[in-house]
């Protein structure tokens, strides 16, 4: 931890912050990418969606308070309440032929302490290890760090989600610890994992993450060559 003494007792009281004005809320601007986009969830994104998700229970395990839904009206409902809200503010990852195949949420938004989370990441399995699901989170992160002005931002999960903590390394985030009894989920007791990303470490990371997303990482048959795990392990060696 950085820090400097206080002008008159000489205690350790951390670095002064140049910018304290409150980071900007989350708007519903259309975020895109060479793999497809990011744009606000609607009600009209239920019809496509459904078809992603229906039938893949497991998607929905470690979401704290919903899913899996019985029927598409059920789903496109939650979708409906899901879009209106303002924390968590979600959005919609949609593919290059418009199919939306993917939903994550910008959510415990503390603009004054220029804090905020990425979570409801729910991913289909037509998303899932694809580059337009890394390429999400890159498109997520730029946006927060650079138009927004947040200092903090933040990945939490279920303890025993490897996929999400395995995913949260990958993408460059921190493990900070885990938090005992954090959450009642359906029930059972969640403990929670927690991974942070800083301002002054998104540098490195938009370069990672630009680096491996780029044409001449992947092979014509669409296999990468580097991985961006490989990458930000490198940079946290350093």
């Amino acid at each position: 931890m950085n820090s400097e003494p206080h002008p008159q007792t000489g205690q350790p009281v951390g670095l002064a912050v140049e910018k304290t004005a409150p980071a900007k809320l989350p708007e519903p601007v259309t975020l895109k990418g060479r793999f497809g986009r990011v744009e606000k969830l609607a009600p009209q994104h239920a019809a496509g969606l459904w078809p992603a998700v229906q039938g893949f229970d497991d998607i929905w395990t470690y979401m704290s308070g919903y899913g899996p839904f019985a029927d598409a009206a059920t789903f496109a409902n939650w979708v409906k309440e899901h879009s209106a809200l303002k924390d968590p503010y979600s959005y919609a990852i949609v593919d290059t032929k418009d199919q939306p195949v993917g939903i994550a949420a910008l959510m415990r938004i503390d603009a004054p302490m220029q804090v905020i989370e990425v979570g409801h990441v729910l991913y289909s399995p037509a998303l899932q290890r694809m580059p337009l699901a890394t390429e999400a989170q890159y498109l997520l992160a730029r946006y927060i760090f650079e138009q927004l002005g947040y200092r903090r931002y933040e990945w939490k999960c279920h303890a025993f989600n490897e996929g999400s903590r395995r995913a949260a390394m990958r993408l460059g985030f921190t493990f900070e610890g885990v938090h005992r009894q954090a959450m009642i989920a359906k029930g059972r007791n969640r403990d929670t994992a927690w991974y942070s990303m800083l301002d002054s470490e998104w540098p490195a990371r938009k370069a990672n993450f630009e680096r491996w997303l780029a044409r001449d990482n992947f092979t014509p048959d669409g296999r990468q060559k580097e991985s961006l795990a490989a990458m930000n392990a490198g940079d946290a060696r350093q």
